[in-house]
This record gives structure tokens, C-alpha cells and sequence, in this order.
């Protein structure tokens, strides 16, 4: 008889260490993971924590003119995402384009706010010097996209808008197709929008501006639609994974008194 024909109680101990080898590192590797993503999760807590505590800062901070030409380009997601802004110019109703938008929620406080499938109004507006920015004007349901159903929302003089700075967006993997036929689009691309809008690229800004919620005559667009509410979860992400560490590594010490003593 061999020393493996013997029962697992009546081998070495030295035998049943080794044989803790294999699922002691396989643990080991599953822990290290497990540990990581807790990790990744509380880094990302603090990074949304300051996201959130910053554009809270810059969308409720007093407006500023909204930078020259020559600073667009400096200018970046990262240092004026959400920065509250004031800029004057005339606007080019005939060159209207519509981000495609679901408003509101069956929870949303304030019933007197669009809710249902529409429209974002993005309607450029010429600046003194001849470029042009693009402007969310805000929110119109579907059978107020054609602008002749709310002619009296398209003010032909001088204006003045206050609003948000919003830089494009990534275009997500199930987004649907534009139809820049009809300008209509479903991701915020502020290039492809002032192309389908006949823009002159160098003298567009390469971010947007949504309008604030200042009524507009008539009713529509409806302005200060901007989301600024972000989903944290990530301390409950870093629980669950801190807690699966946990309990792998009790898992791991009751299975390995039991491999001891020959069970």
C-alpha cells in the first residue's frame, strides 16, 4: 500500500500542506481581485464625489461672459464642464437642429416641468464677430419640433443667453443613426451638428450651451433641462466587493482546518 491508498487522516501533515498548495494560490489570486476592485470602487467614489461637489459649485456660481474666440481652444471639458455662462448674439432659426430627448420621470417633483419623448432645440447663435456657438434653447415635445408650431419662441433680435457650458458626447454603442437630413440627432457631437447646420468649423465653438430655464414666449423650448444628478453607487460597489473578500477568505480558512485534519 502506497502513502495516496491511505486515508487523507492518516497521511503526513506535511502531505495534506502541500496538497493546500494549489487552492491556497487560486485563493490568493481571487482575493488580490477582489481587493483591487474594492480598491478601484473607493477611488471612484472620490473622483464622483468631487465631480458632483464641483459642478454643483459651477452651475449655481454667478454667470461669466462666456470666453472670446480666440479661448475656445484652451478651453476643456475638465475646467468648464458645467460652467455658468452669459452670451449675446442673434439667433439662426432656420438652422435649427433637435438632440433627441426623453424629459422628465414618473418621480420628478415638479409637474409643471415637459415630461415624454421630443426634442432638444440646438440653435446657433451668431456672436458679434461672426462666429457662431450652438445653443440648447431646451426642451419641445415631438409635435413641436416644426419651429412654425411655436413661431412666437423664435426671437429675431439681439440676445442674451444664460445657461450651462456642455462639451460632446461619447457616442454610445446602441445609439441610434443621425438623420442630418432632417437634423436630427441622438448623440450630443457638436461637430457633426454645426455640419448639418452648414457651420464653418474654425468659427464654431467646439462646445455647446444649454439655456437656463428664463421662460421663452410662447412656452417653448422649455430651458434648464440640464440633468446635473449623477448616480453614486460606488461605496456600495466597494462594500460588495470588500465583502466577497471577506468571505472568500473565511471560506478558504474553514476549508483549509478541514483539509488539515484529514476531512
Amino acid at each position: 500500500m502506497t502513502a495516496s491508498d491511505l486515508p487523507a487522516s492518516d497521511r503526513p501533515r506535511a502531505a495534506r500542506l502541500k496538497s493546500l498548495v494549489v487552492p491556497g494560490l487560486a485563493a490568493l489570486v481571487a482575493l488580490a481581485i477582489l481587493l483591487t476592485l474594492g480598491t478601484w470602487q473607493l477611488n471612484r467614489l472620490a473622483w464622483k464625489t468631487g465631480l458632483i461637489a464641483q459642478v454643483e459649485e459651477r452651475s449655481r456660481a454667478t454667470p461669466v461672459p462666456l470666453p472670446s474666440r480666440a479661448a475656445w481652444a484652451t478651453m476643456s471639458a475638465e475646467r468648464d464642464e458645467y460652467r455658468r455662462v452669459s452670451v449675446s448674439g442673434r439667433f439662426r432659426h432656420e438652422a435649427e437642429a433637435y438632440l433627441f430627448h426623453v424629459a422628465g420621470d414618473s418621480r420628478q417633483a415638479d409637474r409643471n416641468r415637459p415630461s415624454g419623448q421630443g426634442y432638444f432645440v440646438l440653435t446657433p447663435l451668431v456672436l458679434a464677430d461672426g462666429s457662431s456657438v450652438i445653443v440648447n434653447r431646451g426642451f419641445v415635445p415631438t409635435d413641436r419640433r416644426d419651429p412654425a408650431s411655436r413661431r412666437e419662441g423664435l426671437p429675431e433680435g439681439p440676445v442674451t443667453v444664460t445657461g450651462l457650458v456642455r462639451f460632446p458626447e461619447a457616442r454610445g454603442t446602441f445609439a441610434a443613426v443621425d438623420d442630418t437630413a432632417r437634423r436630427i440627432f441622438y448623440t450630443r457631437d457638436v461637430a457633426a451638428i454645426a455640419r448639418a447646420q452648414g457651420l464653418e468649423a474654425t468659427a464654431t465653438a467646439p462646445f455647446s450651451v444649454d439655456a437656463d430655464a428664463t421662460p421663452v414666449a410662447g412656452g417653448w423650448p422649455v430651458g434648464g433641462e440640464t440633468r446635473l444628478s449623477f448616480t453614486n453607487r460606488h461605496l456600495e460597489y466597494a462594500v460588495t466587493w470588500y465583502g466577497l473578500a471577506l468571505t472568500l477568505v473565511g471560506v478558504f480558512v474553514v476549508f483549509a482546518r478541514q483539509r488539515l485534519r484529514g476531512r
